[in-house]
């Protein structure tokens, strides 16, 4: 009996992000599919945001013909999707096929793209607490952002708050960063901009360098709002969005229904199921900001 081989692809290191990986492989192994009892195989590798490295990384892969690809986040998934037409791809942390600009002539996403995704409306909800929570300093709410122009979330998710905040009366300051290494002097130059809160949007820059922006937030008494409940046990105040260890058991159980039959029937790309209202009692507390009793603390 041949043992199945996954090949899991991330597209760079973090601390959030890797929790997708580690409900992958729990929900692999609560179906009976583990690397100690040798009923599956998990090759896993990292391009720690290197591009080059990613392409090389899924196309030994697909020489490889491994049984199934786990891609997480966006890059990882666009680059396994233009890798291979055959293997099916179990996404995580990745947004709808439309948002990644997979799909065919015919508006159709690729038919090996499984796994679970999301779409822009979780952002909407995470931005519109802001003006609930806070007050603005002068007639009008401020609030900064960082975006990284090669990333087409990033840049999305960016247009879409900036048709949200017309609607709600604030104004958007938003700066370009492209890599990490620039993610001080970035966030140095929106802060002397006068800004009431920053909001980390989905961006793996963001989530890369968020410790600086954070430092640099902290000593200008700048709140963080992010879309996202991994940053908030980093330190930003309040999120409402995904939970990224159960955004890859979902990927992961599906992948497990796959590798149990090797055919796809009945399984699809699925939208991403949990999402938590999760707030940081020491940012909150650090800032006055009272949280709604809907908002849990992260542990």
């Amino acid at each position: 009996m041949q043992v199945p081989v996954v090949g899991f692809v991330d597209a760079f290191e973090d601390a959030t992000i890797s929790q997708a990986r580690t409900g992958f492989t729990d929900a692999l192994k609560k179906n009976g599919f583990s690397e100690e009892k040798k009923t599956v195989q998990i090759e896993y590798s990292n391009a720690q945001g290197d591009i080059p490295t990613l392409t090389q990384i899924v196309n030994h892969f697909v020489s490889d013909n491994v049984d199934l690809l786990a891609t997480c986040t966006t890059l990882s998934t666009v680059t396994a999707l233009q890798k291979t037409k055959t293997i099916p791809v179990f996404a995580m942390v990745s947004p709808t096929p439309e948002r990644m600009k997979v799909l065919d002539a015919n508006g159709k996403g690729p038919a090996n793209l499984l796994g679970a995704l999301e779409e822009l409306n979780y952002i909407d909800t995470s931005f519109t607490i802001i003006p609930k929570l806070l007050k603005p300093k002068e007639a009008k709410l401020v609030i900064g952002m960082i975006y990284n122009q090669s990333e087409p979330q990033s840049a999305d998710a960016l247009e879409r708050i900036k048709s949200l905040a017309a609607k709600l009366n604030v104004e958007i300051i938003a700066l370009p960063l492209n890599t990490s290494a620039d993610a001080q002097l970035v966030t140095q130059s929106l802060l002397n901009k006068n800004i009431d809160a920053f909001f980390a949007n989905p961006d793996n820059t963001v989530f890369a360098s968020f410790e600086t922006i954070q430092k640099n937030c902290d000593q200008k008494n700048v709140p963080i709002f992010t879309s996202e409940a991994g940053l908030v046990k980093r330190g930003a105040v309040a999120a409402f969005g995904a939970d990224i260890y159960l955004w890859g058991y979902q990927a992961g159980e599906q992948a497990a229904q796959y590798l149990k039959t090797h055919k796809t029937d009945g399984i699809k790309a699925e939208m991403v199921k949990i999402r938590k209202r999760v707030y940081n009692p020491a940012a909150a507390k650090k800032y006055n900001i009272i949280i709604p009793p809907n908002f849990e603390p992260v542990k």
